[in-house]
């Protein structure tokens, strides 16, 4: 039976109700070399899941990938409500290594954390959430080609694991481009 279907002989209009609630993701990226693999595999992890997704940066505008990619971001970190999104992934690349000098994604980081939903970062993002503290007393990954960002982290209270992906309650951390794809698909099904 169908919306608009009627009983036979009585006339009744059956009205069938969906919840069409799609959940919805943030992906935060640099405005100026974001990882452009990462931003695409973490994007095709979350929307084969059913996640619409939006991008957010420290500017609201066009941004400029590692590899030449360009993208809109939507919104301000500083600006983001927090409360209308499920989902949030830190992205990596070259021009994410200043979010963790960065006072609006440093509070970005903070109120995602307090809100209680579930985050993540691939790459050196990871960095970001190490130095707003949020990822104190938990285990997590970070790229660590130069040797220094696994240290980087430990030095804010994380515990470094080396692993591709890590899950530690509702964060998950990821290296880098290879488990873009992975990485979306874990923060989707937590």
């Amino acid at each position: 039976m169908e919306a608009g279907d009627t009983i036979p002989g009585y006339g009744l209009w059956i009205v069938l109700l969906y919840d069409v609630h799609m959940p919805k993701a943030i992906l935060l990226i640099a405005k100026q070399g974001f990882q452009d693999v990462e931003l695409d595999g973490t994007c095709k992890g979350l929307l084969a899941a059913g996640f619409e997704v939006t991008l957010v940066s420290t500017e609201a505008g066009e941004c400029i990938g590692k590899f030449g990619g360009k993208e809109t971001a939507t919104v301000a970190a500083r600006d983001m409500d927090v409360d209308a999104f499920d989902r949030f992934a830190f992205i990596g690349g070259p021009g994410a290594h200043a979010f963790k000098d960065d006072p609006d994604i440093l509070n970005l980081a903070h109120r995602i954390a307090e809100s209680g939903k579930i985050f993540g970062a691939i790459c050196i993002a990871p960095t970001a959430l190490a130095a707003a503290g949020v990822l104190k007393g938990k285990k997590a990954t970070v790229w660590n080609g130069d040797g220094e960002q696994g240290t980087f982290i430990e030095s804010h209270g994380a515990m470094y694991t080396g692993e591709h992906v890590t899950v530690d309650g509702r964060i998950v951390t990821a290296d880098g481009p290879e488990t873009a794809e992975e990485f979306g698909r874990v923060l989707a099904a937590i």
